[in-house]
């Protein structure tokens, strides 16, 4: 456990104790907050004197209320002398602790717009459980609410979670750090019509008493807690995979992510077993601000990757790579992030590989690399220390970490080292690391000395130049350049389209994939123009696309052009998808284009929709006042 001991500054504690009651405290009401430090992570108020082990989470779920009403009791382990736990919470009504079955006092911390509060409880060393007994707030930013008809049936409400970096605090009071590790089970009381999902065991229909029980014995980090509560049915793919959808959905889920099976035995016989049991998807509703989350046992997926020809499933494969790098080995805090994305997205790429051949990965990682330099170029001018692998963001929201640094800067710096190595060499080693690492944490400095005890020479190492890799800004000029031949007809194709005139011939552009068109519509240059634009609209349908990759690509060209024949597609998707890669550059694009208005006139209609972790970052980019907007 890497979680330092409290700070010698640490104030000493007044505690008062807390009633037991169902209404929300007054401030006077309130335990009296008191000053806490982190601990190593600056993310946490935990520290090393007292960890949790394990979680038994008892809860009621209310959509009427939009609230989960709920009890979480936590088995601990201590070190000797130890006189308090700390949990962080945000936005909970705390109602009733418990130590070893007696209620005891507490105390806050003052609140943090990043990091909500922490939660002081008095122990001795001999202390083995803490119970708290709870309630999620209005501002409960892991919980997404969504009305029936935000919904594809429109019929029953929804409810899901987004814990990633560190939001699980605000529906579970928890250690919420990367570092610490717990294994938990659960019961949940949910409307008798509806299903309930966790990071965890999982029923594959619903019952009549609407209480589910789980089970997770894998230890897992807060982040990757999870639940989802819907109308839900599920679809068996292979004895080990399966999807839950909304019935609309289950049969195209299925279709979608019918090769489930063979990217799990791919990953296996890459880098060893999969250590998780079953590995299921949830198709979620369309306000899910990524593409997918990794949670263990069920990855949450956004409807936006189904595509209809099975083109988006490299997503899949990103989260079922995680089931190894990030989830079986984790970064220890949110600044070594490059070593769950970098190593996944790498993953990712050998995945796709494996089962879709060479030529179409490296098409994939030429998408990547374009975008990597571009989105290094725009960093480098406002944040150049967010385009080193290893980040500092204390003091800010770990969410600014989520960029294309830790996934593609990582992607290629261990691109680089199989190409310095030899891939057989790499793979052994990856292979090595992840089982030897399995269930426990990794900082970028002990994965650095696991470099160089386990794979790399000195001289190896001085000329990849890790350590410039790792700790300085933009990207290094030894970069691994990627080749596609299936790219390059497509460049083809378009220089003579804008030097003569001649659109692709049908019997070309009707075998391009969707990374082909993006590869084409991403190199449009800036001075097409809207005639240009509306001829290659009449020809191949880009406004009326239904695929949103191409959506978002053909957003950016024609809101630059004034092309207005794109507008109403522009308001109608942001209205209907909250996925932040998405939503993100759409509404910048009309910024830079000088249509603020046409924007901010969106954003009020369709932030509602919106998960919170979109909102802050939709908010910051148009400079919306929070206090005066409804959620």
């Amino acid at each position: 456990m890497r979680i330092k001991s409290l700070s010698a500054g640490l104030l000493a504690f007044a505690l008062f104790s807390c009633q037991n009651t169902n209404t929300p405290k007054t401030e006077d009401e309130s335990p009296m907050l008191v000053e806490m430090k982190t601990g190593a992570d600056p993310h946490s108020y935990a520290q090393e004197n007292a960890v949790v082990k394990s979680l038994a989470w008892d809860a009621e779920v209310n959509f009427e209320q939009k609230q989960i009403s709920a009890t979480a009791t936590w088995d601990i382990e201590t070190k000797a002398g130890a006189e308090a736990i700390y949990f962080d919470i945000f936005d909970l009504a705390i109602e009733k602790v418990l130590v070893d079955g007696a209620e005891t006092d507490f105390s806050l911390s003052p609140f943090d717009e990043h990091l909500g509060q922490g939660l002081h409880i008095p122990i001795s060393d001999q202390a083995k459980q803490v119970s708290i007994t709870y309630k999620t707030g209005d501002n409960a930013r892991a919980l997404q609410w969504l009305d029936a008809e935000q919904t594809a049936g429109k019929q029953k409400p929804f409810l899901f979670t987004q814990s990633q970096a560190i939001l699980a605090r605000s529906w579970v009071p928890t250690q919420d750090s990367p570092g610490i590790r717990f294994t938990y089970s659960a019961k949940v009381k949910v409307p008798q019509d509806m299903l309930a999902l966790m990071s965890a065991s999982n029923p594959q229909e619903r019952n009549e008493t609407g209480v589910y029980e789980f089970s997770m014995p894998q230890a897992i980090p807060s982040y990757l807690l999870a639940l989802a509560v819907g109308d839900v049915y599920f679809e068996s793919i292979s004895e080990r995979t399966g999807v839950y959808a909304e019935a609309s959905l289950l049969d195209t889920s299925a279709y979608e992510f019918a090769d489930l099976e063979k990217m799990v035995q791919a990953a296996e016989g890459l880098y060893g077993p999969y250590a998780w049991g079953r590995y299921d998807l949830i198709v979620l509703p369309p306000s899910f601000p990524f593409g997918g989350m990794e949670n263990p046992r069920l990855t949450f997926a956004t409807p936006t990757i189904l595509a209809g020809d099975r083109s988006l499933v490299s997503l899949v494969a990103h989260e079922l790579a995680h089931s190894w790098s990030g989830n079986l080995v984790t970064n220890a805090t949110w600044d070594d992030f490059w070593l769950n994305e970098g190593f996944t997205v790498y993953f990712e790429h050998r995945i796709m590989e494996a089962v879709y051949g060479k030529e179409y990965s490296e098409m994939l990682a030429s998408l990547t690399r374009a975008g990597l330099e571009e989105d290094a170029a725009e960093m480098l001018k406002d944040i150049p220390n967010d385009t080193k692998l290893k980040l500092d963001l204390t003091g800010r929201n770990p969410d600014d970490g989520v960029t294309s640094i830790p996934y593609d800067k990582g992607y290629f710096f261990l691109r680089l080292m199989e190409e310095t190595v030899g891939r057989e060499r790499f793979d052994e080693f990856l292979k090595n690391y992840f089982q030897t690492n399995k269930f426990s944490v990794m900082t970028t400095e002990e994965f650095i000395d696991y470099l160089r005890a386990n794979l790399l020479s000195e001289e190896e190492f001085k000329s990849i130049g890790v350590k410039s890799w790792i700790y300085e800004i933009g990207l290094p000029d030894n970069l691994p350049t990627v080749s596609s031949n299936r790219f390059a007809t497509v460049s083809e194709a378009l220089d003579t389209y804008l030097n003569k005139g001649t659109l692709p011939a049908a019997s070309l552009s009707d075998k391009w994939t969707t990374h082909e068109w993006l590869h084409f519509i991403n190199s449009l240059p800036e001075t097409i123009n809207k005639e240009q634009l509306a001829e290659l609209d009449a020809a191949y349908g880009f406004t009326a696309s239904g695929n949103s990759e191409i959506s978002a690509a053909w957003f950016q060209p024609t809101i630059a052009a004034a092309y207005e024949a794109v507008y109403p597609k522009v308001e109608s998707f942001l209205i209907s998808v909250g996925r932040r890669k998405f939503l993100t550059p759409t509404y910048k694009a009309m910024l830079d284009a000088g249509q603020a208005e046409m924007a901010n006139n969106i954003y009020a209609k369709a932030r509602p929709n919106y998960h919170a972790v979109s909102r802050e970052t939709l908010d910051a980019l148009l400079e919306v006042d929070k206090k005066t907007t409804k959620s």
